[in-house]
């Protein structure tokens, strides 16, 4: 079983800065793709930035030159971090990862996010 824990949202004035972590726990043999989701107000759930085991990023439109996503070397940490922060941009911000194990394969795993909200 994996466990995903996000944290490091909040509220900031547009313009603003902010850096979430997303924190991985349990048996991960492999961390096929890691990516971060936001879902706003209205539910809509949108792909804001990906990484690939290969170490291949891509971000949403909305997003780039703004957002810049990383990982720590050991792979189970990963970060996004934010800049010039927009009203748009606010919503509950998630993680998901494809993780693969010898017992159970390929399997998909999400945290319960941390709300992020820009203030204009």
């Amino acid at each position: 079983q994996v466990r995903l824990v996000e944290s490091g949202g909040g509220l900031v004035q547009a313009g603003g800065s902010l850096r979430l972590s997303c924190v991985a726990s349990g048996s991960i043999s492999i961390i096929n793709v890691v990516d971060w989701y936001r879902q706003d107000p209205g539910n809509q759930r949108e792909l804001v930035a990906r990484v690939t085991s290969r170490g291949q990023t891509m971000y949403a439109d909305s997003v780039k030159g703004r957002f810049t996503m990383s990982r720590d070397n050991a792979g189970k940490t990963t970060y996004l971090q934010m800049s010039d922060l927009e009203p748009a941009d606010t919503g509950l911000y998630f993680c998901h990862m494809n993780v693969w194990t010898a017992t159970t394969g390929s399997l998909d795993y999400f945290g319960q996010g941390t709300q992020v909200t820009v203030s204009s």
